[in-house]
């Protein structure tokens, strides 16, 4: 998904308004820090039961005092955080800092936490380089690509399955919302990762059956997401690659957010596998961002560079898409909004397959 929820701004009056609004851009990576720091400290879910001194939260979680005041003084300014007057250097949370709570709905700690991981910032910091070569910055820095590198840190393998997971929580209900799925007897879910959208499926669609398939280390991870939502009984996991072939006899197929992750040529192999693999009377179900009109947007826009910079893939716009699936031998016969910032593109088997 993006990995910004910053929206384009109104354009400033002045020369002078301009440049400080263009100087607060330049210093959004301080502001990403300290959300960060807050919630690998866990400060929030040390306030959720109120107010607390700066003194009290150094104790519990073991920082310096002096350092964690000023930390948490700016986090005030920030508005993540209130700073009372009295008593002094005592501080409770905002809807924001709200937000940061382990069991908040939603909780944005698992995002925050991944998102200023220093592989991510080494990345980030390779993009003049990605810009002037087309390179993917992830391979170049590190030496591997993100899914290897992953899997070869479980640690981080496992920070990053949780943010996916919680940024999945926040727009799988409007998926849901906006298809019939119970008229599946079957939904196989490609590349699904922990199952958080399939759960969220069959639990709505209480005769659906569902197979979770993704690489054999990523689903045998998924039972207490499957249990969670009850539908454990009713959904198969299965291991291996989607570029290799897809489990078969499923009447719909998912892939959200999949296609993002790579380049066209990597893309037509994964939509041929799901190709040969599903029934012709099946339907593909796509859950992609499209790419906006120019001067707006940026959300998804900066999602695009993260694809170049992370796993190698890009944002697409409607028409790029409709001619990769023609090339793959699928026909885009709906493009459906969500009240999420999502597209749902109905694919259907072409009658000939190039």
């Amino acid at each position: 998904m993006p990995e910004s929820t910053l929206q384009t701004q109104p354009q400033p009056q002045s020369p002078e308004q301009a440049a400080a609004e263009l100087n607060r851009l330049i210093n959004g990576y301080q502001s990403t820090q300290l959300i960060y720091v807050a919630a690998v400290l866990g400060l929030a879910d040390h306030l959720a039961q109120g107010p607390q001194t700066s003194e009290t939260l150094a104790t519990l979680v073991e920082a310096n005092p002096t350092a964690l005041y000023r930390l948490l003084r700016a986090l005030a300014a920030l508005g993540v955080l209130h700073e009372h007057e009295q008593p002094p250097q005592t501080f409770s949370l905002t809807p924001m800092g709200d937000c940061l709570r382990s069991n908040a709905q939603p909780s944005i700690r698992p995002w925050a936490t991944f998102v200023a991981q220093p592989h991510r910032w080494q990345t980030w910091g390779h993009l003049l380089q990605s810009v002037k070569t087309g390179e993917n910055a992830f391979q170049a820095v590190l030496g591997m690509d993100s899914w290897t590198y992953r899997q070869q840190n479980p640690e981080q393998g496992a920070i990053f399955n949780a943010a996916m997971t919680v940024n999945a929580q926040r727009i799988n209900a409007a998926i849901v919302s906006a298809y019939d799925f119970s008229r599946y007897h079957r939904i196989c879910d490609i590349g699904g990762g922990q199952g958080a959208l399939l759960a969220a499926i069959l639990a709505a669609s209480t005769q659906t059956q569902g197979t979770l398939f993704d690489l054999p280390h990523v689903v045998n991870s998924a039972g207490p997401v499957l249990d969670a939502a009850g539908v454990a009984g009713r959904c198969q996991t299965m291991g291996g690659s989607m570029f290799d072939s897809v489990p078969p006899a499923c009447n719909l197929y998912l892939l959200k957010f999949i296609l993002h992750d790579w380049n066209d040529h990597d893309c037509l192999r994964i939509l041929q596998a799901c190709r040969r693999s599903m029934p012709e009377n099946a339907t593909l179900l796509v859950i992609e961002y499209l790419i906006g009109p120019p001067n707006q947007g940026l959300a998804t826009k900066l999602s695009d560079l993260n694809m170049l910079l992370g796993p190698g893939g890009q944002e697409r716009t409607q028409a790029e898409f409709a001619t990769l699936f023609q090339n793959a031998g699928f026909l885009l016969k709906q493009v459906l909004p969500t009240s999420a910032p999502v597209n749902l593109l109905v694919l259907e088997p072409a009658l000939t397959c190039p």
